[in-house]
């Protein structure tokens, strides 16, 4: 029952790595050998001593902080029927509250974000609650919950016939006592043998619980065992559901196979930086504490090491020194961990790199950034599809179409952004607009959209709020003047 996909198995040691790479330094060293290797014949005590001292420069969540900013820089965009209809209605509160515990649909798209940037995986659960609100909400999963999944050929196309989805489940009474136990939220896509009239497509979806057995039961048979504990079929005007309503979010498209994590090279070259780091400080330790040593001393007298003491010694020839590592060799870390530096910045983490002092004009920067963006541009798009899918399972569960593929997105659509340039609009792109807009070239709507996607405009207005603000102002358009 909990047997896990080939994929999964593959790719679980690269999302740990990358938790506990992004979650920072005590994660990492908590991680001990499986980061920070042990040097030859060194007893744990001295490994203690060797990791403490290391440093972790955890450029990996600078970066994963600053994508998830670039992408939120502008709020994203959620079209929605208008609220005169009951499906316009119930898809604004959705948008208010995604999940039904207050998150709205950017915060949640936020935390989709998040997730995809970090370990290239998540998914999202779209369930409906019939007992008090009596409306459709989503539940996210990380990559690691999402354990097994299959694809057949269902209704002439290729969906989703299976997901196990790994949870935890609150199981004591007493709210002061928290007693977790794992559960397993199996998602089928059933055949119905019988092919009755109100399951007219032979398939349909169930949701089945599966609980491990009580300790007792588990500790007489010596093995795990998974018990069903809930079968329901969901159902919407009365009739079971055609397709599994789960979508998945990867950063390159929303399909159920697995991508490689977006900061996986810049994760493996943060912990080469960590053990660098960790050489060094230890040579560094070695180069700061040199070591006394006599010859020609008697061995039960006690020496101490100050300005204000003095040695005698009765035997001719008698001699003291320091053994002194030179520290030569340090040099040689710190050009490798400059190198590390350099190669992160190289792969997305510009904002390691020092300020350049020349100056670039504002074309050879757009130019030289293009490249770095392309990537989080390919995982902004990914995401509005996947989100813009979440949306129409939303408008499904409240509207009466066989399927969710035929709500389009002159129905719903999510936007995220793809513009990740701080620099507003030049003056001469304005003003080209504008002669635009006066010559007849672009509608009035167009240029405003323009206007918007440049920040000339703030996010939120409307087109008709900007042309009641034109009409109040004190300063006439030029246009109006004229005639």
């Amino acid at each position: 029952m909990d047997s896990t996909h080939p994929s999964y198995d593959e790719n679980l040691p690269a999302w740990l790595r990358a938790r506990d790479v992004l979650s920072g330094e005590d994660a990492v060293k908590a991680g001990g050998v499986r980061y920070l290797p042990r040097l030859d014949s060194q007893t744990d005590e001295e490994y203690s001593a060797y990791k403490e001292r290391a440093s972790f420069f955890n450029a990996s969540a600078r970066t994963a902080d600053g994508f998830v900013g670039l992408i939120f820089r502008r709020e994203p965009t959620f079209k929605i029927p208008d609220q005169a209809a009951g499906v316009g209605r119930a898809l604004s509160a959705f948008v208010d509250d995604a999940n039904m515990l207050g998150t709205s649909l950017s915060a949640y798209a936020k935390d989709v974000v998040r997730e995809v940037i970090s370990v290239g995986r998540a998914g999202t659960l779209v369930d409906w609650e019939d007992e008090a609100e009596q409306r459709a909400y989503a539940v996210l999963y990380s990559a690691e919950q999402i354990i097994n999944w299959q694809m057949r050929r269902v209704h002439g196309r290729n969906v989703l016939s299976l997901v196990v989805l790994r949870e935890v489940r609150q199981e004591s009474a007493d709210p002061f006592v928290s007693d977790q136990t794992e559960q397993l939220r199996v998602l089928r896509l059933v055949e119905d043998t019988e092919k009755s009239p109100e399951k007219k497509q032979g398939w349909f979806y169930q949701v089945e619980i599966w609980a491990l057995q009580d300790a007792g039961a588990r500790k007489k048979r010596g093995k795990q065992e998974w018990v069903k504990i809930e079968t329901r079929v969901p159902r919407r005007l009365g009739k079971p559901l055609p397709l599994i309503p789960f979508v998945f979010h990867g950063p390159r498209n929303c399909q159920e196979c697995v991508s490689k994590l977006p900061l996986a090279d810049i994760i493996s070259i943060n912990l080469d930086h960590y053990r660098l780091n960790a050489d060094y400080k230890h040579g560094l330790h070695f180069t700061a504490l040199p070591t006394a040593w006599v010859s020609g001393f008697d061995k039960a007298s006690e020496l101490r090491i100050g300005s204000s003491t003095a040695w005698v010694a009765e035997t001719p020839g008698a001699t003291a020194g320091f053994l002194e590592f030179t520290g030569q060799g340090l040099t040689t870390f710190e050009r490798a961990m400059d190198r590390d530096e350099r190669l992160m910045a190289v792969l997305g983490t510009r904002m390691l790199e020092g300020q350049k002092r020349a100056v670039e004009a504002a074309e050879a920067i757009e130019l030289r950034q293009s490249g770095e963006s392309s990537v989080l541009a390919a995982v902004s798009l990914s995401l509005s599809d996947s989100m813009t899918q979440l949306l129409r399972w939303v408008y499904w569960w409240n509207s009466t179409e066989d399927f969710p593929d035929a709500i389009g997105n002159e129905f719903v659509l999510a936007q995220l952004n793809t513009d990740f340039s701080p620099r507003g609009m030049p003056s001469s792109e304005i003003l080209a607009i504008v002669a635009a807009w006066q010559a007849g070239a672009i509608s009035h709507e167009s240029m405003s959209e323009l206007f918007r996607r440049g920040e000339v405009l703030p996010p939120g207005r409307t087109n008709e709020e900007e042309a009641a603000l034109v009409r109040n102002s004190t300063v006439k358009p030029k246009q109006e003047t004229e005639n």
